[in-house]
């Protein structure tokens, strides 16, 4: 197998397949900044993007292709991709039992303590799939890196992969980067001591260790101090472990704007937006878009906005509601419950406010990106009230889009509410009243107010676009 001097590894590829009427693959790139970022990189670069199958049309692909790369079988415009095809029921206790529902709800802080989680013996099978599915992908680096290559990883699936690399190759440069938050000491100890052990020790297997906040990574060497009795340098944020020095550093994924203008220049687009004026006629527009998550706040969303048109009355006929969301995570239980409590309480507000001339809440629960980009263009307040966010994207996406010099209501408990605090109208997310108090804010809030705002809070949003930001972390491995 040839070998690359810098190696991607993601749970999600750059590319993934469906299978069309004939029979036949086809294949799409990866939607989102994040992944067009990181692709202008690769492209340029020696370079080979290991990740896993996600579909069944996924496994086929991997299965026909020589070796697992898909750029031996399929036009990739250059990219090399290398598709593990892990088997089921490891990638399932991984991936599901894991990584999105144990790991994604103790960085997020989602439990419902008195009754979750509970680590029995279940939860340790589900570990040794964790394990092995990190075995999996540093196998697939080891085999692919040529001599002192350089290794970006890439979030909480792969926590384990950098310390299993540093064993076996110790010429190789590693990165391991955490899209997520990183929990404090008091709620990530809540893990069996030997897995906090194992999550913590694997990622101080890299060189450089990166977070989208300072918060994130400053609770991290939190945890390393706490659990592991580590070295902890916390104002050069650096830790001292096994012999070795890592390095903790801050990227804040920025917008591409370019890609999202590209985007929003779409017909598509243009259709939406002419549809959705149709549906709300000139009312002013509240906004949001979301993943149906526990971390996103919807339900407390549209609480605050109740309580808006409670105790706002005058806004009654004047504003609506475009709450636009995203399916997410249909596996885990909780995520069932959480999307059936945002459509009930849509319901219940609609059905008091409602008259015959006006709705006041527009809920739709659909993968529609066209309408995203739409509603970013036409909205007067954007709302973004996540409980616990990494960063959210969709905070610094609207304000790039916007044509109405929408006004960000935005939660101090996002990563980035760090760059656009001061520009946009902070909220604690889980006080509806102070949230319907800045949504009125916002509507009220005057021309010139909101275009300076806008302006500055779109120029924080483009400062580290997703090449320059994936670029930064391999500069930190030279």
């Amino acid at each position: 197998m040839d070998k690359a001097q810098i190696l991607i590894a993601s749970n999600r590829g750059p590319v993934s397949f469906s299978t069309a009427d004939d029979g036949s693959l086809e294949h799409r790139r990866g939607g989102g900044g994040l992944v067009s970022g990181m692709i202008s990189v690769a492209n340029e670069i020696d370079s080979i993007w290991v990740c896993a199958a996600l579909s069944d049309a996924d496994r086929r692909a991997a299965a026909e292709a020589p070796e697992a790369r898909l750029d031996r079988a399929h036009d990739l415009d250059g990219m090399r991709v290398h598709m593990l095809d892990i088997p089921r029921r490891t990638f399932e206790g991984a991936y599901t039992g894991v990584a999105n529902s144990t790991l994604w709800f103790v960085q997020h802080m989602l439990y419902d303590i008195p009754n979750k989680p509970s680590f029995g013996s279940h939860f340790r099978r589900m570990w040794e799939d964790y394990t092995a599915y990190n075995n999996a992908f540093a196998e697939a680096l080891v085999t692919g890196a040529a001599d002192g290559a350089r290794v970006a990883v890439q979030d909480y699936h792969l926590a384990l992969v950098p310390r299993i690399l540093r064993a076996r190759r110790p010429d190789l440069r590693i990165a391991h980067f955490s899209h997520t938050p990183w929990a404090p000491p008091e709620y990530f100890r809540m893990l069996p001591e030997q897995v906090a052990r194992d999550l913590l020790e694997g990622m101080l297997g890299a060189d450089r260790l990166g977070f989208q906040s300072p918060r994130w990574a400053d609770a991290f060497l939190r945890c390393c101090a706490d659990v592991l009795r580590a070295d902890v340098d916390f104002r050069h944020r650096t830790v001292e472990y096994g012999g070795r020095i890592v390095g903790v550093d801050v990227h804040a994924l920025g917008a591409d704007a370019e890609t999202l203008r590209e985007s929003a220049a779409e017909p598509a687009v243009a259709a939406r937006r002419d549809t959705l004026r149709e549906a709300v006629g000139d009312t002013r527009l509240i906004v949001r878009v979301d993943r149906t998550e526990l971390s996103k706040n919807i339900v407390r969303g549209l609480e605050a906005y109740r309580e808006l048109l409670t105790t706002r009355p005058e806004w009654r006929g004047r504003v609506t509601h475009l709450a636009f969301a995203y399916p997410s995570r249909g596996d885990v239980p909780e995520y069932r419950e959480y999307t059936d409590a945002v459509l009930r309480t849509a319901k219940e507000i609609n059905a008091e406010f409602a008259t015959a001339e006006w709705t006041p809440l527009i809920l739709e629960v659909n993968d529609d990106y066209p309408r995203s980009l739409a509603s970013f263009q036409i909205a007067d307040v954007l709302l973004v009230n996540p409980v616990r966010d990494g960063m959210n994207l969709v905070a610094k996406e609207g304000p790039v889009l916007s044509e109405r010099d929408s006004v960000l209501v935005l939660s101090r408990e996002a990563g980035a509410a760090d760059e656009l605090g001061e520009d946009s109208l902070l909220v604690n997310p889980y006080d509806t009243v102070e949230t319907a108090e800045a949504l009125h804010r916002a509507l009220s809030m005057s021309a010139e107010e909101r275009r300076e705002r806008r302006q500055r809070l779109a120029e924080a949003a483009v400062a580290l676009p997703p090449r320059r930001w994936f670029q930064d972390q391999l500069r930190s491995l030279v």
